[in-house]
C-alpha cells in the first residue's frame, strides 16, 4: 500500500508517493533504531555535530529541486519553501555550534560533597510532524536529538510527505515511516519509544498524549493557537510594517498555528487601520499557484480545509459580518483556493473569533479599553502566540506581560517575530515543552546524577541512618 499525494494546486496532478507503513511493521523499525542508538550514544558529541553541519551543506545544495518538490505537494509559495529549507539548514548550524555546550556536563566537588550532573539522551525519539511547515519543524525535532545521542523515527503527515522524507535522508540516525492513525498509535506505544514530540493540532495532541501517557512517554506537544494581536492606542504602522501584518495572517494561506488571527483595534482608530490595512493588502497578496515567483498566497492544503473555511465564513455572514475580500482567485484556477478575507462586525461568539481558523480569513475587531481587551484577549483555551504593538517599546511589554502565550511578539508577528535564541512553545491547551534555544536542546536529554555528600567522603563525620538531606 502506499500513500499518494495531489498538488492542492492542479488536483488532477499526483505528486508522488510513499510506501505506506503498516501497524505490524512498527516493531521492526522501532528494534532496528534502538540497535543503532546503543552504538551512536557512544559516539563524541562532536562527530553527531559534524553530521548536522554536513547535512546543512547538502541542505543547501539541494534547496532547488526540494523547494519545487515541497510547493508542489503542499501549495506553499515557492519562495516560502526556499526560505524554509534556508531556515532549516540554519538551525542545523545553529544545534552543530551550540549543543555542545547546552549538553554539557557538569561536577560541582565542595564542602558539601561531589556531585556530577550528565545529560543522557532518551533512546529513539518518535518525531510526528505536520504539512504546512514539514522539513523546518521536523529539523526543530530531529537536530537536537541526534545532537544529544537519539535515534528518531519520524512520521510526517500524509499531507506533505515527500520532501521531508528526502530530507531525513540526510541525516544519520533517523528512519521514516509513513501512515495514519493505527501507525501512530503503534509508535507511541511501542516500549522501546522514550521521548515523543509533536506539532500538529489541538484534537491529535489529545490523542497522543493520551497514548503516551498509558505508556508513561514524556512528550512535547506544539498544539495550535488563535492567537490575538492588540494594537494600543498608540500604534504607528508603516506602510512596511501593514505588509508585514498582513503575511502574519495569510503567509501559507493562514495555515500557521502561530498566524496572527484575531486582530484587536482600538475603535476610535478603525478607519485609518482598516484604509491601511487594506492597501497593503491589494499590495502584497496575490494568490496563485505556488510555482509562480511572484505569488505570495497558494490555496489550502486539501477539499476539507476548503469546506472548513466555507463554514466558518458562513457563519460570520450569519451572525452579521461584513467578509471583504483582499485579492482575486485566478479564473482559471482548479484547485483548493480561498479567497484571502477580512471579517468585520463580528460578536466575539463567531466561530472565526472563537475557533483556530487555520486558513485564509482574519477577523477584526474593535475596543475602547485596555482592561476589556485584555480579558477578550485572553478568553480563550489556546495560548500559543499573541502580540503587542505599541509606539512604546516599554508600554507592549508591559501589557504583553499580561498576556496569557507562551510567545508573545512586539510589533510584528508570526516568523518575522522569532529568534533562535528564544524558545518557543504555548500554555494552556496549546501544548507544553519548548523548541528553539537551549531549552528546545535540552528537551531531548534527561539528566543523570553521581552524587558522594561530603559526610561519607574519607575523613567525613559520617551521618545517622534517620538524617534527612543536606544542602
Amino acid at each position: 500500500m502506499k500513500i499518494d499525494r495531489e498538488n492542492p494546486a492542479h488536483p488532477h496532478e499526483l505528486v508522488g508517493s510513499v510506501p505506506m507503513t503498516p501497524p505490524e511493521a512498527v516493531e521492526s523499525v522501532v528494534r532496528q533504531a534502538h540497535r543503532e542508538f546503543l552504538d551512536r550514544r557512544a559516539r563524541p558529541i562532536e562527530q553527531r555535530l559534524a553530521a548536522l553541519g554536513a547535512a546543512a551543506e547538502s541542505l543547501d545544495a539541494r534547496a532547488g529541486d526540494l523547494a519545487e518538490l515541497l510547493a508542489r505537494e503542499s501549495g506553499k509559495p515557492i519562495a516560502d519553501c526556499r526560505g524554509e529549507i534556508g531556515f532549516a539548514a540554519t538551525y542545523l548550524r545553529w544545534v552543530r555550534d551550540n549543543a555542545a555546550a547546552a549538553l554539557s556536563a557538569s561536577v560541582i566537588d565542595d564542602a558539601y560533597g561531589r556531585l556530577a550532573l550528565t545529560p543522557a539522551p532518551f533512546g529513539v525519539v518518535a518525531a510526528i510532524t505536520p504539512w504546512n511547515a514539514p522539513i523546518i519543524l521536523s529539523v526543530l525535532k530531529l537536530g537536537p536529538a541526534l545532537a544529544a545521542g537519539n535515534t528518531v523515527v519520524l512520521k510526517p503527515s500524509p499531507l506533505a510527505p515527500l520532501a521531508v522524507t528526502e530530507v531525513a535522508a540526510l541525516l544519520p540516525g533517523v528512519r521514516v515511516i509513513h501512515g495514519g492513525p493505527d501507525t501512530v498509535r503503534a509508535l507511541i506505544a511501542h516500549p522501546l519509544i522514550r521521548k515523543v514530540a509533536f506539532t500538529g493540532g489541538e484534537e491529535a495532541g489529545r490523542s497522543i498524549a493520551a497514548a503516551a501517557g498509558q505508556a508513561l512517554t514524556p512528550v512535547v506537544l506544539e498544539l495550535g493557537g488563535n492567537d490575538p494581536a492588540v494594537f494600543l492606542d498608540d500604534f504607528a504602522l508603516s506602510p512596511a510594517d501593514y505588509e508585514r501584518l498582513v503575511l502574519a495572517s495569510f503567509a501559507t494561506a493562514g495555515q500557521v498555528c502561530m498566524a496572527a488571527k484575531r486582530l484587536y483595534v482600538p475603535a476610535r482608530r478603525l478607519d485609518e487601520f482598516l484604509e491601511s490595512y487594506l492597501a497593503a493588502a491589494h499590495r502584497i497578496l496575490i494568490v496563485g499557484d505556488p510555482l509562480d515567483e511572484l505569488v505570495s498566497m497558494g490555496p489550502v492544503v486539501s477539499r476539507a480545509a476548503t469546506q472548513r473555511m466555507t463554514d466558518l465564513l458562513a457563519d460570520a455572514w450569519s451572525r452579521g459580518g461584513w467578509l471583504v475580500p483582499l485579492a482575486e482567485i485566478p479564473s482559471d484556477a482548479d484547485g483548493y483556493y480561498v479567497a484571502p478575507t477580512l471579517a468585520l462586525d463580528l460578536p466575539d461568539a463567531a466561530w472565526l473569533v472563537r475557533r483556530e481558523q487555520f486558513g485564509p480569513a482574519v477577523p477584526v475587531l474593535t475596543y475602547t479599553d485596555e482592561r476589556e481587551v485584555l480579558v477578550r484577549a485572553n478568553d480563550c483555551e489556546l495560548g500559543l502566540g499573541a502580540s503587542v504593538w505599541s509606539a512604546d517599546e516599554d508600554r507592549a511589554f508591559a501589557f504583553a506581560a499580561r498576556i496569557e502565550a507562551g510567545f508573545t511578539f512586539i510589533n510584528t508577528h508570526n516568523r518575522t517575530g522569532m529568534s533562535l535564541r528564544a524558545p518557543f512553545g504555548g500554555t494552556k491547551q496549546s501544548g507544553f515543552g519548548r523548541e528553539y534555544a537551549e531549552e528546545g536542546l535540552r528537551e531531548y536529554v534527561q539528566t543523570t546524577v553521581r552524587h558522594a555528600p561530603a559526610a561519607f567522603r574519607a575523613g567525613g563525620s559520617g551521618l545517622s541512618a534517620r538524617a534527612y538531606p543536606r544542602p
